[in-house]
């Protein structure tokens, strides 16, 4: 490498943040069942805990250990906390060691990603892309068959026993 590459790579450094707003991932993929909702984050205020809000719409992070649905192994689906869109199958769910509760892939179109770079190094957040809410970080350090880690707040989830129907998406 060149000193001027260098220099460019140091000049670039300050417009990655902006960057990476701008190169949200197309969450609106060929066969999806629903359109994204266009309601404001206050809207979900009254409609899912203090906790699940301030995670799913301020971006927080609940702590390790604290989600019954770590443990959760049972047949069924994990769907969003806010609108229930569903979001994970039970049989791509894993025992990660971290206290939260993950996850080898999402169901296809069903999550939207974007660079976070709140830790200064870059992560990959995701969020639910039907409610905007956010779910967590997905790493590379994951088992077969992908390889990632979808780290997820179980205060963002719910879990449907494969027993019980879906409830109706929420709006």
């Amino acid at each position: 490498m060149n000193r001027r590459t260098l220099l460019a790579g140091f000049l670039a450094l300050p417009a990655l943040p902006v960057m990476s707003r701008l190169s949200l991932a197309d969450t609106h993929e060929v066969g999806m069942s629903f359109e994204p909702l266009d309601v404001p984050h206050s809207f979900w205020k009254d409609k899912v805990s203090a906790e699940a809000f301030d995670v799913l719409f301020e971006e927080a992070t609940e702590r390790p250990d604290s989600s019954p649905l770590d443990k959760v192994y049972d047949a069924g689906t994990y769907i969003c906390a806010a609108c229930y869109l569903p979001l994970f199958r039970s049989e791509d769910k894993f025992d990660s060691g971290t206290g939260w509760p993950s996850f080898t892939q999402p169901i296809k179109g069903h999550m939207g990603t974007k660079q976070d770079f709140k830790l200064i190094w870059p992560r990959t957040e995701y969020h639910c892309a039907r409610c905007g809410g956010h779910q967590g970080h997905v790493f590379k350090d994951g088992p077969p068959p992908t390889g990632e880690r979808w780290c997820n707040n179980g205060v963002a989830l719910r879990f449907v026993p494969e027993n019980e129907t879906l409830p109706e998406l929420r709006a």
